[in-house]
């Protein structure tokens, strides 16, 4: 058995230097939409880019594009050296990173709260991704942070469960983030672009973006759908 090709797949990749800095690119991503980056990743033939639907803002005008720190944990009642564990992780967080957390199927504690976000702020973190739960909504939202998650609750990790290591390759739903990728969010929820084809992506999103206001043009202009299609729009 053979299976150097699924080590290399699986294992730590060090993110690859993009055509442009990855500040900008996130910054232009958030001027787009996930669903003109979703047709795109399409065209690609990748069409399980899109973190499972329960995982949303906590607040509807929410949206956050930056390079995926991964966290991966589980459920796990031991309690020793569990906070020293979290600090570390806290401290390399990155700058212009969105922490992804991947929580094992998770349905019972924060791996969010107030004092994470103050501290990941502070490391220039632009949001957090969480398949699993938050807590101290409301002061988070008055931190002005953009969290993306299934659930709030006030259960606090601690004795409940623990990370289990960070920026390693994770896996949230159908879909597998490394660290680097692109992580972007909005109202209609959370895309991941591979790092290798970021570029190209938001090239053809950004397109798609100033393609569809000739396309809405039409339908205000009057002509009926078939009119549209003819004319190379689509619905």
């Amino acid at each position: 058995m053979n299976l150097d090709q699924l080590k290399a797949d699986r294992g730590k990749r060090e993110p690859r230097p993009l055509p442009i800095p990855d500040g900008e690119l996130c910054e232009r991503y958030e001027q787009v939409f996930t669903a003109a980056v979703n047709d795109v990743l399409r065209e690609h033939g990748l069409l399980h880019q899109v973190l499972p639907s329960g995982i949303m803002p906590i607040k509807d005008d929410m949206k956050v594009c930056g390079i995926a720190f991964t966290v991966k944990g589980s459920p796990n009642l031991t309690l020793e050296s569990e906070m020293e564990q979290r600090a570390k992780m806290l401290e390399e967080i990155g700058d212009g990173s969105v922490v992804v957390w991947d929580t094992s199927g998770d349905e019972e504690s924060a791996q969010w709260g107030e004092v994470m976000t103050m501290a990941s702020i502070r490391r220039g973190c632009k949001g957090a991704v969480v398949d699993g739960g938050v807590r101290d909504t409301n002061k988070v939202l008055e931190l002005e942070f953009p969290v993306f998650c299934k659930y709030r609750t006030s259960n606090g990790m601690l004795g409940r469960f623990r990370m289990i290591d960070w920026q390693i390759p994770v896996m949230i739903g159908n879909v597998f983030i490394y660290p680097g990728d692109v992580v972007f969010g909005d109202i209609d929820g959370v895309i991941v672009v591979p790092r290798d084809i970021a570029c190209d992506v938001l090239l053809k999103a950004e397109h798609i973006k100033e393609n569809e206001e000739g396309i809405k043009q039409m339908v205000l202009d009057g002509l009926t759908p078939t009119e549209v299609v003819k004319k190379g729009g689509y619905f």
